[in-house]
């Protein structure tokens, strides 16, 4: 199975009150699930990772744990600091993102493959709709 995640995680100040967004599409294309999620405070770059991770966790559970392990991820969003720092390009210093680092390593162990590309924020307006939402109902 093949599935694409658009993530996106934003708060307002920074920190200030955070929302993550996900949407998953399968390999036509499809929307099969969503993620919008009010994290309290926070900072933008929490919300980010926090957004990934709330995917990893709906196509786990969506795909079933016999079939994790068959399933490719493609990750696509606008935070060029996670893309990077996934890539190994840039290190993960603060220790609160150390964290997050570690709990997305962890949802992406199981999968047959993934991998992070970035893209512009108007190609990422899905996650974004969706971050936006849940501080929205969070604040």
């Amino acid at each position: 199975m093949q599935f694409t995640i658009h993530a996106d995680g934003g708060s307002r100040g920074n920190p200030g009150p955070a929302g993550a967004g996900a949407m998953i599409r399968d390999a036509l294309g499809n929307s099969v699930a969503s993620v919008s999620q009010f994290l309290g405070t926070r900072t933008n770059n929490f919300a980010e990772y926090e957004a990934v991770i709330l995917a990893f966790t709906a196509i786990a559970k969506l795909v079933g744990e016999g079939e994790v392990g068959a399933t490719d991820v493609a990750v696509k969003m606008d935070s060029e600091l996670v893309v990077k720092q996934m890539k190994g390009i840039y290190k993960v210093k603060h220790p609160t993102m150390k964290e997050q680092y570690a709990r997305l390593v962890q949802a992406t162990a199981p999968f047959k493959s993934v991998s992070f590309t970035h893209v512009p924020r108007e190609e990422n307006s899905d996650a974004d709709a969706l971050a936006n939402e849940a501080m929205d109902r969070g604040a």
